[in-house]
């Protein structure tokens, strides 16, 4: 399968995102690098786990709409860190009203759930300014 150039991009931003990232050396960081569901270039927090058969991936004329939960043993801080320090590696910006992130014509909300550990935290991804 041919990657498109701005997917080649992505994919190389990424691999260097997740080796810069706290915690994660050699090998190991191979090992657990994984992507948010429904996603390409989303990196899954090390310490979470898909949620399986939740969330939801639709592809729509504006653009695509995917939700995915992950859960594990993490905090909201560790969360907030770790994407704020991932994601504009990878292209995403900090929204003006400070409630996510933007790219290129789509919203990405990260949200940790309220509840006991293991934490389930929420991705959202959709068309928007």
């Amino acid at each position: 399968m041919v990657m498109p150039r701005r997917g080649r991009a992505r994919a190389i931003l990424l691999a260097a995102a997740l080796a810069l990232s706290p915690g994660l050396t050699g090998p190991v960081a191979a090992a657990e690098a994984a992507f948010v569901a429904g996603t390409e270039d989303l990196p899954l927090m090390p310490g979470l786990r898909q949620v399986p058969d939740a969330g939801m991936v639709f592809e729509t004329s504006q653009g695509r709409i995917v939700e995915a939960y992950a859960a594990g043993p993490v905090t909201a801080d560790q969360v907030r860190a770790f994407y704020g320090a991932t994601l504009p590696q990878l292209g995403w910006r900090p929204a003006a009203d400070g409630a996510g992130f933007r790219r290129e014509g789509e919203t990405l909300r990260i949200e940790v759930l309220p509840g006991p550990p293991p934490r389930t935290v929420r991705f959202r991804i959709a068309p928007g300014p």
